[in-house]
C-alpha cells in the first residue's frame, strides 16, 4: 500500500471539494456539481492508486468495476448519480438551447456536494479497514 500516494490524492479531493462548497455559496451551481463529481474522482482513485490500481478514466463507476467485494450498497448508484454530472455540467453544446448555468439549481449542487462527501467517506472508512488488513 502507498499511503503517501493515498494521501496526496485524498488531499486534493478534500481541496476540490471545499471549491465546489465555494461556488455552491457564489450560486454556480453547474459547476458545484462538476466539482463535486472531480472531488469524488480523486478520493476514489487515491484508493486505487494507493492500492497499486490502475486509475485512468473519469467515469467513477468504470473505475470501481472490478472491485465489486469491496463495495458497500449504494455506492454505486451514488457514482452513478455523480457521473452524470462530468460532462454537461461544463459545455454549452451538451444542452439544445441556453448553457449549463441555466440547468442545474441550488438543490442540485447541493445533493451532489453530499454524494461527493458520501464517496470520500467511504473511501477513507475502506482505506483504514484495508490498512488493519480487514476488507
Amino acid at each position: 500500500m502507498d499511503e503517501s500516494e493515498y494521501l496526496r490524492w485524498m488531499l486534493f479531493s478534500r481541496r476540490t471539494l471545499d471549491s465546489a462548497k465555494g461556488d455552491l455559496e457564489r450560486g454556480d451551481y453547474n459547476w458545484a456539481c462538476f466539482k463535486s463529481h472531480q472531488a469524488a474522482e480523486f478520493a476514489v482513485k487515491a484508493l486505487l492508486r494507493g492500492l497499486g490500481m490502475p486509475s485512468y478514466g473519469h467515469s467513477l463507476s468504470k473505475l470501481l468495476k472490478g472491485m465489486e467485494d469491496i463495495l458497500k450498497d449504494g455506492i454505486i448508484q451514488t457514482v452513478k448519480t455523480l457521473d452524470k454530472y462530468y460532462v454537461p455540467t461544463r459545455y454549452p453544446n451538451a444542452w439544445v438551447e441556453g448553457s449549463p448555468d441555466e440547468y442545474y439549481t441550488k438543490e442540485d449542487a447541493e445533493d451532489a456536494i453530499r454524494l461527493a462527501e458520501d464517496i470520500i467517506g467511504w473511501v477513507e472508512e475502506k482505506w483504514r479497514s484495508l490498512k488493519k488488513g480487514e476488507s
